[in-house]
């Protein structure tokens, strides 16, 4: 049974057993083998394992090389440096000849705490999924990890993966359905939905008992897969509840909450909520819960924008808006008819 653990641990645990199933596997590192805990596949394969040193954009550039082999590289670093540093590599020499490459990130989001704003990767679900050819995936727990990490090991082609630093309770069981880009429901409600991902799901979980007592139900989302977007979880959560929350360790700006608005701007129109990072960089804090708090990104912020909404809509958003399937004439709330041709 998968005990509570960080994810990077759960990360480095299931590579290792990779790596026994098939020799094709390889991991590279930027000298940070203890963080990303690959070193457990280094004690186990070290003619397998290669550290690259600080030298990122290298490692990239190696993974892309050895990929073309026949080989299936795993490449890990911190976010901020996978994303950031080697952005063009990862860029020019994984997406666009669209290797199998496995670029698997640890240390995302505020919830780093004391190693501070150099270090906390913010803006790195943004990037990547901007990035044609690549997928983006941000598991919630320690199983999700695991069925994260062997589904991109089946997955032919450029992935990205992140995961947080600290202890991540099992909210999962082992048992539970994984598929890339395909959301798991965790509680019913129809008031709202809040769809959150990687670590905030744990946010997400205790907002939802917290509303309870107030006899709000929400219902709780966890998107392990930013890219693709399960577009039909989606729709549903803005057909069946109405108002959506997003909640993400990640700048609002082009993560998780923008890609939720992408689709429902498109295809189904509802209110959203986005409680993420501002415009506007963290700090560096000993306690990262006290972090997430300071900067609104906890189930106290989820709760808050779930009451926005309720005020908003009363509980029913999308009933205020009919779309002519066509689109050509969209009737509003407001009573304006437009023709849009």
């Amino acid at each position: 049974m998968i005990q509570p653990q960080p994810n990077r641990v759960i990360y480095g645990k299931t590579i290792t057993e990779l790596g026994c199933e098939d020799e094709r596997v390889v991991v590279l590192d930027a000298d940070i083998s203890k963080s990303t805990n690959t070193f457990q596949f280094k004690r186990q394969f070290p003619e397998r394992f290669f550290n690259i040193g600080v030298a990122e954009q290298n490692m990239v550039g190696i993974a892309a090389g050895l990929a073309t082999t026949g080989l299936i590289p795993f490449a890990s670093t911190f976010a901020i440096f996978l994303s950031m540093r080697a952005c063009e590599q990862v860029r020019t020499s994984v997406a666009y000849p669209n290797l199998n490459v496995k670029l698997v990130a640890t240390s995302a989001g505020v919830e780093i705490g004391m190693d501070g704003v150099t270090h906390q990767g913010v803006e790195d679900l943004s990037i990547m999924r901007t990035i044609s050819n690549m997928i983006v995936l941000s598991p919630s727990d320690p199983v999700t990890t695991m069925l994260a990490t062997r589904a991109i090991y089946e997955y032919n082609g450029p992935a990205y993966m992140r995961l947080n630093r600290n202890k991540s309770e099992v909210i999962h069981s082992e048992d539970t359905p994984f598929r890339i880009g395909k959301m798991i429901r965790l509680r019913e409600g129809n008031d709202a939905t809040v769809i959150a991902t990687g670590h905030m799901v744990c946010q997400a979980l205790i907002a939802h008992e917290n509303l309870k007592k107030e006899g709000v139900h929400i219902r709780v989302l966890d998107c392990h897969t930013i890219k693709p977007i399960d577009e039909e979880e989606i729709r549903l959560a803005a057909t069946e509840t109405g108002g959506i929350v997003t909640a993400e360790d990640h700048n609002q700006i082009g993560g998780l909450g923008a890609a939720v608005c992408e689709v429902t701007a498109e295809s189904h129109p509802t209110f959203v909520k986005r409680v993420g990072l501002g415009n506007y960089f963290a700090s560096s804090g000993r306690d990262y819960r006290k972090l997430l708090a300071h900067f609104h990104i906890d189930h106290a912020e989820i709760e808050s924008k779930v009451r926005e909404l309720l005020q908003l809509g009363k509980h029913k958003y999308s009933s205020g808006i009919e779309v002519d399937k066509s689109l050509g004439k969209h009737k509003y709330s407001s009573g304006i008819e437009g023709d849009k041709q």
